[in-house]
């Protein structure tokens, strides 16, 4: 078992009920192979948290941009709570020392443990609202995520990679981005796609995804990054 104390040093909060926090970091994986723990897996307390992290960088949202429409708002809070955001912040916190996964799960270090790590996050997040109430998940919440939020406005990343790039690239060259398929593998139920994104003649990134949209979304994010945009 990690030594949670750790954990909350770092972040600052003492939790009065152990438990709560050690569930935060407990995946369905670990009880599957430790059932004779009679432990509680971190599902509950995701639910709780995602509802708590909604509430707080709408409100955040809310106060800081008095004259932003709806839609904006809610543009905004979704690229500060999703899936890649909130895992960043839960992998510079060092929250993977601390998952309690099964022996399968924790070789994973792709997309599924990005998901399990933001998954923590939000577990962690409905942990500390009941251990201690909504000021102390806001100030934790306020800490890790409302610094990012003048780039993600400034940088357009509340749009999809798709979206930014066509909106750069008419900016800048006047041409608006194509993709074509460069290849595909695998069986029909589980194919790979492999596209390119293109400014004109010059194909500036290849993207690979499980669908060809996924593909051209991966090779619009390169893209932008590629041309520093």
């Amino acid at each position: 078992m990690p030594d949670f104390s750790k954990f909350e040093t770092r972040i600052g909060h003492q939790f009065k009920n152990q438990r709560l926090l050690e569930t935060a970091f407990t995946h369905r994986s670990y009880i599957n192979e430790h059932r004779e723990l009679g432990r509680e897996h971190n599902e509950r307390l995701e639910y709780l948290g995602d509802a708590v992290l909604e509430l707080v960088v709408s409100e955040f949202l809310f106060v800081k941009y008095p004259d932003k429409p709806e839609g904006d708002l809610t543009a905004y809070r979704a690229a500060l709570v999703n899936t890649q955001s909130i895992s960043e912040a839960a992998q510079k916190l060092g929250m993977n020392e601390f998952l309690l996964l099964s022996r399968g799960e924790s070789k994973d270090t792709g997309r599924a443990r990005q998901i399990i790590l933001a998954n923590a996050f939000e577990s962690l997040i409905g942990a500390l609202y009941l251990d201690q109430g909504y000021q102390a998940a806001r100030d934790f919440i306020g800490k890790q995520l409302f610094h990012k939020t003048d780039d993600v406005v400034a940088r357009r990343l509340w749009q999809d990679a798709k979206s930014r790039l066509q909106e750069l690239a008419q900016e800048k060259h006047g041409i608006t981005p194509s993709y074509q398929l460069v290849d595909q593998s695998g069986p029909d139920h589980d194919k790979t796609f492999i596209v390119g994104a293109y400014i004109g003649t010059e194909k500036i990134a290849l993207g690979e995804g499980r669908s060809k949209q996924e593909a051209e979304q991966a090779a619009a994010e390169k893209a932008l990054a590629a041309k520093g945009w």
